[in-house]
């Protein structure tokens, strides 16, 4: 008697790192398809689609829902698999890739990527949850997300460019923000720049705000970069990169199982796609994703 063949459902966003996702896809199905794997693709119109086809493929009983784009499209499809045993691969395609970087995946090579999901060795994460959205790496709610907002708006340059013009435009204006913030039922007040609740961390690929945070701790890294100059401020950001901000003064750093972040006008952007506007309650249900190593 034959062996069942085992399906992937291989979600892809074509435009994905100026067309790498399509690309990407092209090469990594072969490859799952000569391991054995029979590989549904699932490619939607709208984000609304995509997400609803991958809640199909994971209702069905696929092997693994396999996604081929940036964090964006992670975040999509953790949507679908937040609390189920079927696990996530990726083939990272996009910008920034950071859970493809928290779980040491190729960023360069889909091949290599595609053989991780092959191996098929598995892990189980945490995930950053509010109401019933989830989120895999960083909400970021305050200079950073007025960044993105802006650099949403924007239709020139493409990719990091576009969002390294948007923070010099609002460098000129930016001023602190007054927060409240409940850190396990522990309420406070203060002005900061900014205020990041990560699972992982990193974001915007490889901008180490919450460093140090673990994947499988159970709490969430909440770090606050407090009031500041804009010239400390465009001093102090390229220090995000390297993770070398956190002996800075204004930095402050607290590990929470719960957390709701409040400002007027802002609204929170997690794994880069706009999440909700503030204020916002987010929780650590643990363990809540299974990844593909």
């Amino acid at each position: 008697m034959s062996t069942p063949r085992r399906e992937i459902a291989l979600l892809v966003n074509p435009t994905a790192g100026r067309g790498k996702g399509a690309r990407y896809a092209s090469l990594a199905a072969p490859r799952l398809r000569d391991a054995g794997f029979d590989v549904r693709l699932l490619q939607g119109t709208s984000a609304e689609e995509a997400e609803a086809l991958a809640r199909g493929a994971v209702s069905d009983g696929c092997h693994a829902l396999v996604a081929c784009g940036g964090d964006g499209l992670v975040h999509l499809a953790v949507q679908a698999l937040a609390g189920t045993d079927t696990p996530l691969g990726i083939i990272p395609a996009g910008t920034g890739n950071d859970v493809a970087r928290y779980l040491n995946i190729s960023r360069t090579d889909p091949l290599a990527a595609a053989d991780r999901v092959v191996a098929s060795r598995r892990r189980r994460m945490d995930l950053a949850r509010c109401g019933d959205r989830w989120f895999v790496t960083v909400l970021a709610a305050g200079f950073d997300a007025i960044v993105n907002e802006r650099a949403n708006d924007m239709t020139w340059p493409r990719g990091q460019m576009r969002y390294n013009l948007a923070t010099l435009a609002e460098l000129r204006t930016f001023r602190p923000l007054h927060y409240t913030l409940e850190l396990d039922g522990e309420t406070r007040t203060l002005d900061a720049m900014l205020v990041a609740v990560g699972n992982g961390p990193s974001f915007g690929g490889g901008l180490r705000i919450t460093e140090g945070a673990l994947l499988d701790d159970g709490f969430l890294d909440v770090v606050i970069i407090k009031a500041m100059s804009r010239p400390e401020l465009i001093r102090t950001y390229p220090k995000l990169f390297s993770g070398t901000h956190t002996t800075h003064p204004a930095y402050e750093h607290h590990r929470v199982r719960r957390v709701t972040v409040a400002t007027p006008g802002i609204v929170g952007y997690a794994d880069g796609e706009r999440f909700g506007a503030l204020p916002l309650t987010i929780e650590c249900p643990p363990l809540a994703l299974e990844v593909l190593l």
